[in-house]
């Protein structure tokens, strides 16, 4: 029996228990992939990132939630850097420090901002948007108990968008139809295994604060809690808003979590050139909760 030392970080958040938890091992070098699994399945967040040495980055991550592990993750992200930034892991000597993290997907810059040498937050570069399948908006509706195609923003098609991680998008015109979803579980299921996805993150284009352009809701089926922020689907919800002309600007400020009590606060910046969408940016806060440490076997 071996021990290593695990945080948890509640990253889009100023304060504990709100935004997205994510468990952390800061020195994974070592763990098999079976080991790495066994602690994300019994830690049971969302996703539980682990630190290791990188040849290509100045570190890698590896992210699994507790059925399998993700080429990419948003929420993980904020949170890891925030930690390296926090823990001395990464030196604030600069105002922007950017670090160059290796994911599955391949190597990604992730700037961590600070204040007089304090970790403040930390903004994300994600990859390119792909715009792949469209889907019909009543074949999408019919996915949830009490959502109707004309509660889908016209002109705007059920999309999958990934910016590292695919997601099926679906605008909805109005809060309160975000608020009351409710999924046909058995149906989505069907319907994302035949579009080779794994979930719907279904998002309007106002919130809570008066500021926020964005509020969206992660929905998978197959996990019977719901995430609290999901970054890479934020992400790819901001290149689609941009594509389809849902953005007044290319800064978006983003929330979710509100209806499942752990409300998290992001902001989008989606880079463009020449009419053309470069790359995405999400940028967040995040607060250490939990710092201790778990048996391996």
């Amino acid at each position: 029996m071996s021990s290593r030392r695990m945080l948890v970080i509640d990253a889009f958040s100023t304060e504990p228990f709100k935004g997205n938890p994510c468990a952390i091992i800061p020195d994974a070098n070592g763990l098999t992939d079976y080991q790495m699994q066994a602690i994300a399945k019994e830690v049971n967040l969302s996703e539980t990132s682990f630190v290791l040495s990188s040849d290509k980055a100045d570190f890698r991550v590896r992210y699994f939630t507790p059925r399998s592990e993700l080429g990419f993750a948003g929420h993980p992200t904020i949170a890891t850097a925030f930690m390296l930034g926090q823990e001395g892991m990464v030196q604030l000597d600069q105002p922007v420090k950017t670090i160059q993290l290796e994911f599955n997907i391949g190597v990604l810059p992730v700037d961590i901002h600070a204040v007089d040498g304090k970790i403040d937050h930390v903004v994300m570069t994600q990859s390119k948007p792909v715009f792949g399948t469209k889907e019909a908006s009543d074949v999408m509706a019919s996915c949830f108990k009490n959502l109707a195609p004309e509660d889908l923003i016209p002109d705007c098609p059920p999309q999958i968008v990934g910016t590292g991680t695919n997601f099926m998008m679906l605008p909805i015109k109005e809060l309160d139809k975000i608020s009351s979803l409710e999924m046909d579980r058995e149906k989505l299921t069907s319907v994302l295994k035949r579009l080779n996805v794994s979930a719907v993150y279904a998002f309007t284009t106002s919130g809570f604060s008066a500021e926020t352009r964005m509020h969206g809701r992660l929905c998978d089926p197959l996990n019977l809690s719901e995430d609290p922020f999901t970054g890479s689907a934020a992400g790819a919800a901001g290149a689609y808003m941009v594509h389809y002309g849902l953005a007044e600007k290319n800064e978006i400020p983003v929330e979710q979590g509100h209806f499942i009590g752990r409300p998290g606060y992001g902001k989008l910046e989606i880079i463009t050139e020449e009419n053309q969408i470069k790359s995405v940016k999400l940028g967040g806060a995040a607060v250490k909760v939990i710092d201790g440490i778990i048996e391996v076997g």
